[in-house]
């Protein structure tokens, strides 16, 4: 529960109005219902001689002690039942009596209403806060991060696990304002009434608090070990919609389908024993209170019956009856607590996305970036996912205005070393200076704002070719969406689609050939109008034709821009200022094309390995 209470202090304070008026209501609720049930003992007594009343009104103040204020009102209860029912008689009375019991029992449910009610703002206001922190947690953590994670097991968080915290946690947050108020209220009243009953009761509940528990932490465990095989089924489900074409290609669907198989029957047994024990939790505390019940009037009654308590029987019948009222609520909580340990073993899962440090940090005081004006540098550059090395000692300056082209064979960290400058990582040695500054000392917006990326996977969004082209850039009209188009050679297929600019590309532009979603991919980076322009293999998935025209609308984006170009096609780089080769994550030829070929080293066996 300590964990439970975190969680209301780290989501709560934006509501604690309606915290407020949700815990005034369920107090004033319990109150009236004590009301109702008090009416019973005058009656009992009065209406059938258990106790001859001859009493007469007794004033009173709030100046006065709690004691003699109680003794005030219930002298004057028996007096005004009593003249009641000789005004009116006993018939009549009992119609007063009925009519009480109804007013205050209205008063109470209608008050139990109000405390439901400021409830449900909390509630819905919780989990929309925690799903927008977990969206903005996900948007701002670096590309590394998911390098290690499943996707479909970080899907799982953001869906499944943030579901099971509403239906577990949030669901309880009505039971957990209320209950406690009322079962406090109703123990007060009993320990003024009998506390020798009352702590004979409270003797007895260690026993199914013990039982409860036992209960709860079983659950917790298996519901986080059943979010994580959700996690892996979805893992799952989201390779198998990405790799269909690979998987009919292979006649692999029976293989797919038993692993699948395999996992869901998993979840399916997992999934059974949780709520096989989590349905244990009302017939447990239904057993345990009727257990209580009996027990206690076997020793109540008996103290009774041998003239050794200090309440008498109408006495008795009304602390039974608030001890019975105690059991509803006892039993919510005991439910409410199994509910909120399956909750909080799906908040560590989201938690561990929460509390992810964002190792890409920007400085306290970050410099501002006007416009680049001068030259990239990478400083004894060396880079290493985990244990290898991926690039060593990289020294390499790019002129502004200059296009650096980047080969070597698959592997020799060519992607990796321009992820570095937009800070997709940082270096593990050397740094990266722009303009003579490290770019640590910038905020990574402002330097992304000065740079375009045109991936060998164009990644669109299932939109309109619109939005795709003016993404990022907010304030793009008609009109310079049209322009960037044409001269990413993409307006005329656009024009030709139904709607023209509002025609929607499909889930990842599959409406679109590998050629036309590059080519909207461009259209996009020449919309955005960076200084610095990063060409990561932008052609090399495309046939002969789509490459041609891509290229074509390459070149009218890196006109007047400093270039940073990934290449395996090398004739895609003839053209420019300076040729980097990289061989297992060293730079071990630079020039011209010419003056490369002419070195007959590795650039001139790579252009002759693909002239063959």
């Amino acid at each position: 529960m300590f964990k439970f209470a975190t969680l209301l202090r780290r989501f709560t304070p934006p509501y604690k109005k309606y915290v407020f008026l949700s815990l005034l209501f369920n107090l004033l609720s319990t109150v009236f219902s004590l009301f109702s049930f008090a009416s019973v003992i005058p009656v009992l007594q009065i209406l059938f001689g258990l106790k001859k009343v001859d009493q007469i009104y007794m004033p009173w103040t709030w100046n006065e002690s709690w004691k003699e204020i109680g003794v005030a009102l219930k002298n004057n209860l028996y007096y005004w039942v009593d003249a009641t029912i000789k005004t009116v008689g006993p018939s009549n009375a009992l119609i007063y009596v009925g009519l009480f019991l109804v007013v205050m029992t209205g008063l109470k449910v209608g008050f139990a209403y109000m405390g439901s009610h400021f409830m449900i703002p909390i509630r819905t206001g919780v989990l929309r806060d925690l799903r927008n922190q977990l969206y903005h947690k996900i948007i701002s953590l670096p590309i590394g991060f998911f390098t290690a994670e499943r996707k479909g097991d970080i899907i799982s968080r953001m869906t499944a696990d943030v579901g099971e915290v509403e239906a577990s946690i949030m669901s309880s947050l009505d039971m957990i304002f209320k209950n406690p108020i009322m079962i406090l209220i109703y123990l007060v009243v009993m320990f003024s009434m009998s506390w020798l009953l009352t702590l004979f009761v409270i003797c007895l509940l260690p026993f199914s608090g013990w039982l409860i528990g036992k209960i709860g932490k079983s659950l917790k465990k298996g519901s986080t070990l059943g979010q994580q095989q959700n996690g892996e089924l979805l893992s799952q489900i989201e390779e198998t919609l990405g790799g269909l074409r690979v998987i009919k290609a292979f006649n692999a669907e029976l293989k797919l389908e038993a692993r699948f198989s395999v996992l869901n029957e998993k979840l399916r047994k997992t999934f059974t024993r949780v709520n096989r024990r989590f349905n244990l939790a009302h017939p447990v505390s239904e057993f345990i209170g009727t257990v209580v019940i009996a027990i206690l009037i076997w020793f109540g009654g008996t103290l009774i019956l041998s003239n050794k308590s200090s309440i008498g029987a109408p006495e008795f019948v009304f602390y039974i009856l608030i001890f019975y009222s105690i059991i509803a609520p006892s039993k919510e909580l005991s439910r409410a607590s199994y509910s909120i340990q399956r909750g909080l073993a799906s908040l560590e899962r989201v938690d561990k996305i929460l509390m992810t440090e964002n190792t890409i940090k920007d400085p306290v005081h970050p410099q501002i970036i006007h416009t680049f004006s001068d030259k990239i540098e990478f400083k004894n550059l060396s880079f290493k996912y985990q244990t290898d090395w991926v690039l060593k000692d990289i020294n390499l300056v790019v002129e502004k205005g200059k296009t650096v082209a980047l080969v070597g064979q698959s592997g020799s960290g060519k992607s990796t070393l321009v992820d570095l400058l937009p800070r997709y990582y940082d270096p593990v040695k050397g740094e990266i200076l722009m303009d003579g500054v490290n770019i640590k000392k910038y905020k990574t917006h402002d330097i992304r704002s000065q740079m375009g990326n045109v991936n060998q996977e164009a990644i669109l969004f299932n939109d309109t070719f619109f939005n795709n082209i003016a993404f990022g850039v907010e304030t793009a009209t008609l009109e310079q969406v049209m322009e960037a188009a044409k001269i990413a050679n993409a307006h005329d297929f656009i024009m030709a689609t139904e709607n023209g600019y509002e025609t929607s590309i499909g889930d990842r532009g599959s409406k679109l050939s590998g050629g036309q979603r590059q080519r909207v991919s461009i259209a996009r980076a020449i919309l955005k109008n960076p200084p610095i322009l990063i060409l990561d293999e932008a052609t090399s998935a495309l046939d002969t034709e789509s490459e041609k025209m891509v290229q074509e609308a390459l070149e009218n984006l890196m006109m007047n821009r400093t270039t940073l170009v990934v290449a395996h096609r090398l004739s895609t780089i003839k053209r420019a200022d300076e040729i980097c080769v990289l061989h297992e994550g060293k730079i071990v030829e630079r020039g011209k094309h010419d003056e490369l070929i002419a070195l007959d080293g590795y650039y001139k066996r790579l252009c002759d390995m693909q002239s063959f």
